[in-house]
C-alpha cells in the first residue's frame, strides 16, 4: 500500500478524504495539531473505515519537526496539503497569523519534499483565487486576480510558491485543487463539519440555529446584483471533494499529469444563492429557519461558480451529489452531534 500523508487530516475536508483514501486501499498518515478539528476524528475515521490512520499531533510550523517527520517517514508517496487556516472573516481582522500559519507551513513541507528522489504533492487550494472574476462560470484560465482577503491572498501565494518550485524541480508532481464552497456530511453522519466557536461558513450556522444553538441567522447583504440580492456561490458535497483529491493523488502517481504542476476547479458548475441554500435546507427539513438580513460582510465577493469542464474530461471526475442532498446530509450531522454530545 503506497503512503499517502495528509496535513490537517482530522479538519472537515481532510477527514473526508482519508476515509476516501482509506477505502482505496492507501496507508494514511495524519498530522493535524488540533487548532481547528478534534481529536474525536480520528476515532470517527476508524469507525467508518474500520482503519485507524496514524497519527501524529504537532503544529507544521515547527520546522524542526517536520524534518523529523519526514527522516522518519523516507517511503510517503504523496502528499495531500490540507493544513491552513480557512476563514475570510478571520483573515481580514488577523492576516499575519494567516500568512505565517498558511505560508510557513506550506515552504516547510515542500523543502522536506525537495530531499526526495520523486514527490507528488496535492494543494488545498481555493475558488478564492479569482477574487470576483470577470466572466461566470469561471474557467482555470480566469485571471488571478488581486485577493479580497488575507485568506484567499494565502492561496494566491501557496499556488505561486508550488508552481515557482514545479519549474525548477522536475521531481516535484503538484496538483492544485481550487474548490468553491464543501458543504455536507458523510453518509454515516459519523463525520461532518464541526467548527470550532461560531463558525465562520454558512451551512454549520444554518444547522447549528435549525437546532437551537444559535439564536438566528445573518444573512450578510440582499443588495448584490444577484437574482435575490444575496451572494451565489457554488456549493460542492464534501465527499464530492474527497473522491476528488483520491483520483488527482491516481493521476500523479500513474504519471498522467500532462505537467508537473497542474490546476483544477472543483465545483457543481452551478451557483445558488445564500437565500436558495436556506430554501433548500428549509425543504428537506421541514423547519422553518429564523434569520435576518445584516450588513454586507467585509471580504465577500458577489458570486462565483466552477467551470468545471477541465476536472470532468481530464480527471474524469464529476459532481454527483445535490444541493439538496447536501443540507440532508449537514442536517443528519448536526442531530448526530449533538445526540451523542
Amino acid at each position: 500500500m503506497d503512503k499517502i500523508l495528509v496535513t490537517g487530516g482530522l479538519g472537515f475536508i481532510g477527514s473526508h478524504t482519508v476515509v476516501e483514501l482509506q477505502s482505496n486501499g492507501y496507508d494514511v498518515v495524519v498530522i493535524d495539531d488540533l487548532s481547528n478539528s478534534s481529536i474525536e476524528t480520528l476515532d470517527r475515521i476508524t469507525s467508518i473505515s474500520g482503519i485507524k490512520p496514524q497519527f501524529q499531533q504537532f503544529d507544521l510550523k515547527d520546522k524542526t519537526k517536520v524534518s523529523e517527520f519526514f527522516k522518519a517517514n523516507t517511503n510517503i508517496k504523496g502528499v495531500i496539503h490540507f493544513a491552513a487556516s480557512k476563514a475570510v472573516g478571520e483573515s481580514m481582522d488577523n492576516p499575519l497569523m494567516y500568512y505565517e500559519n498558511n505560508i510557513n507551513t506550506l515552504v516547510y513541507v515542500l523543502q522536506e519534499l525537495k530531499k526526495l528522489n520523486h514527490s507528488n504533492f496535492i494543494f488545498s487550494s481555493s475558488c478564492t483565487v479569482y477574487g470576483q472574476a470577470d466572466e461566470l462560470p469561471i474557467t482555470e484560465n480566469a485571471p488571478v486576480k488581486m485577493a479580497e482577503s488575507p485568506y484567499g491572498n494565502t492561496k494566491q501565494i501557496g499556488e505561486e510558491i508550488i508552481s515557482d518550485e514545479c519549474r525548477v524541480n522536475s521531481k516535484l508532481n503538484a496538483i492544485a485543487l481550487r474548490y468553491f464552497n464543501p458543504i455536507g456530511a458523510h453518509e454515516t453522519a459519523i463525520i461532518g463539519e464541526l467548527p470550532i466557536g461560531v463558525p465562520q461558513n454558512l451551512v454549520p450556522f444554518i444547522t447549528q440555529t435549525a437546532i437551537g444553538l444559535r439564536d438566528q441567522l445573518s444573512v450578510f447583504g440582499d443588495d448584490y446584483p444577484t437574482s435575490d440580492g444575496t451572494c451565489v456561490r457554488d456549493y460542492i458535497h464534501v465527499v464530492d471533494l474527497a473522491k476528488a483529491h483520491v483520483i488527482a493523488l491516481e493521476r500523479l502517481l500513474k504519471n498522467k499529469n500532462k505537467s508537473n504542476y497542474e490546476t483544477f476547479n472543483l465545483g457543481t458548475g452551478k451557483g445558488s444563492s445564500v437565500l436558495e441554500v436556506i430554501q433548500s435546507f428549509e425543504a428537506v427539513t421541514g423547519l422553518k429557519l429564523n434569520y435576518k438580513v445584516a450588513d454586507r460582510r467585509a471580504g465577500d465577493i458577489i458570486a462565483a461558480y466552477a467551470d468545471t469542464s477541465k476536472a470532468n474530461n481530464e480527471l474524469g471526475w464529476k459532481a454527483k451529489f445535490t444541493l439538496d442532498d447536501a443540507m440532508k446530509s449537514a442536517w443528519k450531522w448536526e442531530q448526530n452531534i449533538r445526540k451523542n454530545s
